[in-house]
């Protein structure tokens, strides 16, 4: 595994909230202040990641791209030539299936790319490329789970991207050499703006068609300030899209 993702899962919560709970072990003694504080950021940082409330906070801020509305699904070839399915990892090895298969996250987006390919006629492009470095590459999982699935046949794959500037890259060297510029981005409502931005400078017009949304209201009891494990893992990806666009746009531009 690269060193850059030690550094990521170290920096990021929860493994900065870690961190700083052994800091806090370590220095009860010689540095109680340090350590008090240490542990007050720690435990606080895990009690705000744990509620309903705050990823739904957090997600409004990021979700910026608007739902594309069921009445234009059908016309979506008058706007585009084609639909970009951005992939989501994987789950290694499900002894269910006996191989590896996409994760929730991806299928959630299988699902939604299907049925905006069976209303509107366009084809798929599916991109992901190889997660762990084993195949087989996280577009051509996609592509047999809609065929097999959804009942959608994939036309293109692009099985090299590693991020999602790679994502729109990639993509671009296989659609633009055939004249395709005009594409329909399929991903999770909070990762949609890096992605919009990433395929418009790749060249792309873009159709975001975004799914997932967590700023929907939490439907949990007492408004979401109860916590939750469910939250945790939500406020993770929300913190690490923010500093995916904070990353992009210092790197990128």
């Amino acid at each position: 595994m690269p060193f850059r993702y030690f550094v990521k899962h170290l920096l990021m919560p929860p493994g900065v909230l870690i961190l700083l709970l052994v800091l806090a072990w370590c220095w009860r003694r010689s540095r109680p202040r340090l350590a008090a504080g240490c542990f007050a950021l720690g435990v606080g940082g895990f009690w705000l990641m744990s509620l309903p409330v705050m990823v739904q906070w957090g997600a409004g801020l990021l979700e910026r791209e608007a739902p594309l509305a069921r009445d234009e699904w059908a016309t979506l070839a008058q706007r585009a030539d084609a639909i970009v399915v951005l992939g989501a990892g994987r789950e290694r090895g499900d002894l269910a299936w006996g191989s590896d298969q996409p994760t929730g996250v991806a299928l959630e987006r299988e699902r939604y790319a299907a049925r905006l390919a069976k209303a509107s006629g366009l084809p798929i492009l599916t991109s992901g490329g190889l997660h762990y470095g084993t195949p087989p590459t996280e577009a051509k999982l996609m592509a047999d789970s809609l065929h097999d699935d959804f009942g959608v046949a994939v036309r293109w794959q692009e099985g090299r991207s590693r991020t999602t500037w790679e994502n729109a890259t990639f993509s671009a060297e296989v659609l633009l050499p055939e004249g395709i510029k005009r594409v329909v981005v399929v991903t999770q409502a909070w990762h949609m703006p890096r992605a919009v931005w990433s395929f418009q400078k790749a060249g792309f017009e873009v159709v975001p068609a975004p799914v997932g949304f967590l700023s929907v209201d939490n439907a949990e009891p007492l408004g979401g300030w109860m916590p939750e494990f469910k939250a945790i893992w939500r406020s993770g990806q929300l913190l690490n899209e923010a500093a995916g666009q904070i990353g992009y746009w210092m790197f990128y531009r």
